[in-house]
């Protein structure tokens, strides 16, 4: 069955420890199932609101004040992820910041395996661009909040289920593979199955 979570943070500055929001997406056999939105307090030392990022998403220092930290929220995301694989559009970004996160606040980083949707999207639409408004609109997900980590992670799943739709794959492991895009890994036992497999973990 075609099962994940979709995740989007926003950070308060370039520093990946420096999470202010997230928004999961849980897709159970290709349909949304459950989602939900947090703030999230950076710790010390990684919380200063760039004027940058605020613009961006238009978070402010304020608007975190009595959010749960990253070592309160972390065991949140992994309990509502409850084992799948994780989907980001352009997923290095969002899968750096739980193991920077992690390891800034010295919880152990946890064990994902995870897929790109901004890869997917290159190998199924035909785009001048694959920002994620343009890729979430090749899927039929158009108006949403972009840089709203809840819609950003909405689009993020339309996308994945448009293109397994599109390429009939019934797993996010088959259109992975279908499509050649990178099934990556993060944590500790993930890593170790991953190496002494030699190969992509196997997903749902």
């Amino acid at each position: 069955m075609l099962n994940f979570t979709a995740i989007d943070f926003e950070t308060a500055n370039s520093s990946g420890a420096s999470a202010c929001s997230v928004g999961l997406v849980k897709v159970h056999d290709g349909k949304v199932v459950d989602k939900v939105y947090w703030l999230i307090q950076p710790p010390p030392g990684h919380d200063t609101f760039l004027e940058w990022n605020t613009k961006i998403h238009g978070l402010r220092a304020a608007d975190v004040v009595g959010a749960d930290t990253w070592a309160q929220q972390l065991p949140k995301l992994v309990a509502f992820a409850d084992g799948d694989p994780l989907v980001a559009h352009n997923a290095g970004f969002d899968l750096g910041v739980i193991k920077t996160a992690s390891t800034v606040t010295g919880q152990t980083v946890p064990d994902f395996s995870y897929v790109c949707s901004l890869q997917v999207a290159r190998r199924t639409y035909h785009l001048d661009s694959y920002r994620l408004p343009l890729a979430a609109a090749a899927a039929g997900f158009e108006g949403f909040s972009h840089h709203n980590a809840l819609a950003d992670a909405e689009a993020c799943a339309a996308i994945i289920i448009h293109a397994a739709a599109v390429h009939d794959s019934k797993t996010l492991g088959g259109l992975a593979r279908f499509l050649r895009v990178k099934i990556g890994v993060i944590g500790p036992e993930a890593t170790k199955e991953h190496a002494s497999n030699h190969g992509p973990m196997a997903l749902q």
